[in-house]
């Protein structure tokens, strides 16, 4: 069984405030070592499970945050930006069950530290009218793969928003939020503990039922993407892009051939508008 660990850290325990998930102060570091410590959880959990083959993805910023010398040695680690897939990276490889660790609630939510892709940016994503975050981008791009999603880590505003889209997917909530920027945690350790627990149950879960041990690819379907952003001044910069669609002053449309051609738009937009920062 092949399985593609997705670690972010905003839903990480014990992680509440921006400050946590910026380079360059003591407060990262030490929420790095927790979010490399959840990652690792999963990575025993799984391999404890069954599984043959483990990936684990650094999916938060610019994708340098795990410490791999504190990962399991049987692992493979996907580190650095730019790469096509982004969150996904790794499914490359055959990956059947996908686990997203640490993820977040969507943008405009109760949720702690929410936001979609780019915070500075991005309001409001939608795939087909329906309004997604992190998850539901990058869990479509999973299933054109033909991986399924089986494990998700966060708080309990992620999982609540979450849950109807992964229908029979485990879930792990590591704090309750209050606020953007407040709430209540597990300990580190003890979040550790469930995240390990859940995935070797998972594994061995999909292994028992005949799950195949790799995944193929599916026919991708086209997709319309309907973005909203956070000023008029990003919505003049991106239509420039000749693909997009002005709706009014901050909404825009463009259409994809598929989930993943339309997550690897938001991600150029997204480093588009640093140009503004």
């Amino acid at each position: 069984m092949k399985v593609l660990i997705s670690a972010d850290i905003e839903g990480v325990a014990g992680v509440f405030h921006p400050e946590q998930t910026r380079a360059g102060n003591s407060e990262y570091e030490a929420a790095r070592r927790w979010m490399t410590l959840e990652a690792n959880a999963a990575i025993e959990g799984a391999f404890a499970g069954g599984a043959t083959h483990v990936w684990v993805n650094d999916s938060h910023g610019g994708f340098r945050n795990l410490l791999p010398d504190l990962l399991d040695a049987r692992a493979q680690i996907v580190l650095g930006k730019p790469r096509t897939l982004g969150m996904m990276a790794g499914l490359e490889y055959g990956a059947a069950l996908v686990f997203m660790i640490g993820y977040h609630a969507r943008s405009q939510t109760h949720g702690i530290l929410a936001h979609t892709i780019n915070s500075f940016a991005f309001a409001r994503v939608s795939l087909n009218g329906v309004e997604v975050g992190e998850a539901g981008l990058y869990g479509a791009l999973a299933e054109e793969y033909g991986a399924q999603v089986a494990l998700l880590s966060g708080d309990d505003v992620f999982a609540e928003e979450t849950a109807p889209r992964f229908t029979g997917a485990r879930f792990v909530v590591t704090k309750s939020a209050t606020g953007h920027a407040s709430g209540v945690t597990q300990t580190p350790a003890s979040a550790r503990d469930a995240i390990e627990s859940a995935a070797r149950e998972v594994v061995r879960h999909y292994i028992d039922k005949g799950h195949p041990p790799q995944a193929t690819r599916v026919a991708a379907k086209p997709v319309e993407c309907e973005l909203r952003v956070q000023t008029t001044a990003l919505a003049d910069l991106f239509c420039q892009w000749p693909a997009l669609t002005r709706v009014d002053a901050v909404t825009l449309r463009f259409g994809a051939e598929s989930a993943e051609h339309a997550v690897r738009m938001l991600n150029c937009l997204s480093a588009m508008s640093f140009m503004l920062r």
